[in-house]
Order: C-alpha cells, then sequence, then structure tokens
C-alpha cells in the first residue's frame, strides 16, 4: 500500500510541527549523515540495543559469527558523544537511504496534518515523540542483545497510523494498492501495511537486519493506545469522507 494523499477539506489550521518534522528529518539526512555517507555520525547516533540494555556504549566493531563460529559479518560502532540513551530521540530522525526517507516523508506528509489540525500543535508533537519512543522499545524488547543499529522514522509514523486509522477510519486516501491507483478508506489503506507488517514481523527471525518490523507493530500499537488520551476534549470529524 502506498498513499500519495487524503481528503484534507476540513483542515483549519497550517500543520507547522508536521512539517518542522519533516524538515528535520531532511536536513539531519542530507547535512549531518550527508546522505547517507557520514558512517561516524550516523552509527554514533543510531539506537543499538544491547548499548540501552547494559548501559555501555560500544565503541568498537562487533564480529557477527554463527553457531559454528563462522564469521557472518561485522558490524561498525562508534563512540556515541553523548550518554546512548540521547539515541533514542536522536534516532528518530535519521535515515538509511534515500529510498528510505522517501517513503516514510510521504507517509508523513499524507497522514501527520490531519492529526495535527484536531489535536493542535503541541498534543501532537507529544503525541509523535511517545510513538517513536515506544517504537523503539518494542523493538529492544524484541531483541534486546542486537548490536545492529535503529534509525528512521518509521516508529513513530506508524505511531501516526494508528491514531489516524481510529480518528478518521472512513477518510479517503488515495493510494496505490496492488499495482492499482485508487480511493479507499483509511481502515482499508491502513489495515493493508498494518497486516502486512505482522506478518513480515512473524516470518522475519530475530537478529536478522534490515527492517525494524517489531518498531512498526510497536508505534502503531502506541498510537492506537494513546490517540484518545491527547484527543481528549477534541472532536473528530463526524461525517464519513468514503
Amino acid at each position: 500500500m502506498f498513499p500519495i494523499g487524503d481528503d484534507n477539506s476540513d483542515r483549519t489550521i497550517v500543520p507547522v510541527v508536521n512539517y518542522a518534522l519533516i524538515g528535520l528529518n531532511l536536513l539531519v539526512f542530507v547535512i549531518l549523515q550527508q546522505l547517507g555517507g557520514n558512517d561516524a555520525f550516523t552509527y554514533a547516533f543510531s539506537l543499538v540495543p544491547r548499548e540501552i540494555v547494559t548501559g555501555i556504549d560500544l565503541t568498537t566493531p562487533v564480529v557477527l559469527r554463527d553457531q559454528a563460529g563462522r564469521v557472518l559479518g561485522e558490524i561498525p560502532q562508534y563512540a556515541t558523544p553523548v550518554s546512548v540513551y540521547f539515541n533514542f530521540l536522536s534516532s528518530m530522525f535519521m535515515h538509511g537511504s534515500i529510498a528510505h526517507i522517501a517513503g516514510n516523508m510521504l507517509f508523513l506528509w499524507v497522514f501527520g496534518d490531519n492529526i495535527e489540525n484536531l489535536l493542535g500543535h503541541f498534543r501532537y508533537a507529544a503525541f509523535y515523540i511517545l510513538c517513536g519512543l515506544g517504537a523503539a522499545a518494542a523493538q529492544i524488547a524484541m531483541d534486546s542483545d542486537s548490536v545492529i543499529p535503529m534509525l528512521g522514522a518509521s516508529g513513530a509514523i506508524s505511531g501516526v497510523l494508528g491514531g489516524y486509522v481510529l480518528l478518521f477510519p472512513r477518510r479517503a486516501v488515495r493510494a496505490i494498492v496492488f499495482n492499482f491507483l485508487t480511493t479507499v478508506p483509511a481502515f482499508v489503506a491502513i489495515g493493508i501495511w498494518i497486516g502486512y507488517q505482522l506478518l513480515l514481523g512473524f516470518l522475519t527471525p530475530s537478529g536478522v537486519g534490515g527492517v525494524a518490523y517489531a518498531a512498526h507493530i510497536g508505534g502503531f500499537a502506541v498510537g492506537i493506545a494513546t490517540i484518545w488520551i491527547f484527543a481528549y476534549g477534541k472532536q473528530a470529524p463526524s461525517k464519513r469522507l468514503y
């Protein structure tokens, strides 16, 4: 499921926080990560589960071996100039590739503004950060001994999707679904997405690098669980937009 837009006809405020989040992610990737080429910065400020669990900053490469002792590869590690726990926050604004950040920012652009419009700027910012922290915690809980660095806004954005599907379940979403351009209710578009995450999360063994599906599922769950707290006193549109 690849969203390209949704119905913003009832938006009444400029989503400055959403724009700022997108801008900050882009600035970090382009300037500090140097389009993914600055390994020293990227590895130093990524979130490493073993560092969080032990509180010890890994500063030398870690060799991965299989059960027979054969070398599988080497994971670079760089000293973190601040506390390793700061990386809960810093890792949320870094990405591994142009495709990674492009996909994440598209999802945030499509879905984030509607939630900010309902919650307001401050509540939306707090909701976003909480979802990102919850997503990271879920990934660490799933594979606490991992030395594979975690980075990306996917967990926080997953929380935005969780909040969106509860607040705007029938909002019209324009999306490419199974190679077809169509308009579907939000619960269909996001339902396909979370179903895909659950499937791949189940099929992907722990300790394997790549996509952090546990973080996606964890962030989505935090969004589902907390959105009504942040939306307290707010009224979601009652009209059906699809």
